[in-house]
């Protein structure tokens, strides 16, 4: 509640600053636009300049990642150990299951 009764204090004061400075408004306002085109223009140059550098000395790029090239039967072969792992797993989870229970009676 204080900041909206701040806030309509401070337009109010700044309609009245305004009116009474009108002319001294308008000579800031004509003396700060130059400036940020000043600004805004050499902020645009040095961007523009570091985009050509960067277009004239391009250095190569990497090529893009490619897979190394795998025959299928050497995919099969991996693909055939990978399942031999995963019962050897599952046979030792069953074993150490049954371990447990053993003891556990």
């Amino acid at each position: 509640m204080t900041a909206l009764i701040g806030g309509l204090v401070a337009v109010a004061l700044g309609l009245i600053g305004l009116g009474l400075w009108w002319r001294d408004f308008l000579s800031l306002l004509a003396g700060g636009i130059p400036l940020l085109l000043l600004l805004g223009g050499a902020l645009a140059v040095y961007l523009g300049f570091e985009e050509a550098k960067d277009k004239f000395f391009k250095k190569s790029e990497a090529p893009a990642y490619e897979p190394p090239k795998v025959a299928e039967a050497e995919v099969e072969k991996y693909k055939e150990e990978v399942d031999r792992l995963k019962t050897e797993i599952n046979d030792m989870k069953k074993k150490k299951k049954s371990e447990k229970a053993e003891k556990s009676q």
